[in-house]
């Protein structure tokens, strides 16, 4: 049975064992540091990892982002400051490092799974379903004693991979206005309560947050061990905090659809999933003064 949500250090370890094929992606980044999601791979990654850059990979490229392009295969997917590539242009890219449909993809960073959710969330868009998060990222596979490797590693062979119906639903904000305040759509912001209230905005040019919006900071996931916290545990906080409101009419956002998805992971690990994700979040959606607002 492949892996789904999360992998734990020695089920990967025995999954590479076993000679399975599988892909392993290190999806560490930091937004103050672009670059340094590199620097950190190259000096020490799981081995055989190949490095998935949150800009260069997981991300439609500006110029196209710009609307410079007409392709359709380069049309971003999503508006926010890292919009979605289209799935075409994703599928290439997957092929292009080796990646093919009968791969388990396992993707880890060192940042909490802050990163790591987007790569996951995006395979399953792409209709893949064999993709899992590193529980405890790096960190747990170092104490471990899992193998580590420094510098790059050996190319791949290009692939195929084939695009299938998506798996997991991407909302657009032109949806998510249209619904505002229906009991059909609930949705959860998950950048830090600060910035959800409106008293900062470090970002994006409009601080606040989408009107009706319940809170839920993605670091509430995990445990004070860096693991996910129990399905149970997770279930609890997430009815909590939806307080009546039907799990499938969640849509996640953060700043630019990042940090939403392991708010849109845990809620899968505790069994309330699959809900859907505004990739856009605040960043495109405070684009446009039109949208109202809404701050406290």
């Amino acid at each position: 049975m492949p892996f789904t949500t999360l992998i734990s250090a020695p089920q990967l370890q025995a999954l590479m064992h076993s000679g399975q094929p599988l892909m392993v992606f290190d999806c560490s980044f930091d937004l103050g540091d672009p670059a340094l999601g590199a620097r950190q791979y190259h000096a020490d990654h799981v081995r055989g990892a190949l490095h998935a850059d949150l800009e260069r990979h997981l991300s439609a490229p500006h110029d196209t982002h710009a609307g410079r392009a007409s392709a359709p295969v380069d049309q971003p997917a999503s508006g926010g400051r890292h919009p979605l590539p289209s799935r075409e242009r994703f599928a290439a890219w997957l092929a292009q490092i080796g990646f093919g449909n009968h791969m388990q993809a396992v993707v880890y960073d060192r940042n909490g799974a802050n990163y790591c959710g987007r790569l996951w969330w995006m395979l399953k868009w792409a209709g893949h379903d064999a993709v899992a998060v590193l529980d405890g990222g790096l960190q747990a596979w170092q104490a471990a004693g899992g193998a580590v490797a420094s510098g790059d590693e050996p190319a791949r062979f290009q692939s195929h991979f084939r695009l299938q119906a998506p798996l997991r639903r991407l909302v657009s904000a032109q949806e998510v206005l249209a619904q505002l305040g229906q009991p059909g759509q609930t949705v959860v912001d998950a950048r830090a309560t600060p910035r959800y209230r409106g008293e900062v905005e470090p970002l994006d040019p409009v601080a606040g947050h989408i009107p009706g919006a319940l809170n839920r900071p993605f670091g509430l996931n995990l445990g004070t061990d860096g693991h996910f916290k129990s399905p149970e545990q997770l279930r609890a906080e997430f009815t909590n905090l939806l307080d009546g409101r039907d799990p499938a009419t969640v849509v996640h956002q953060c700043g630019s659809g990042v940090s939403a998805l392991p708010n849109l992971l845990a809620m899968e690990i505790a069994g309330l999933g699959p809900t859907a994700l505004f990739a856009g979040s605040w960043s495109e959606w405070c684009s446009d003064p039109g949208r109202p607002v809404e701050r406290g």
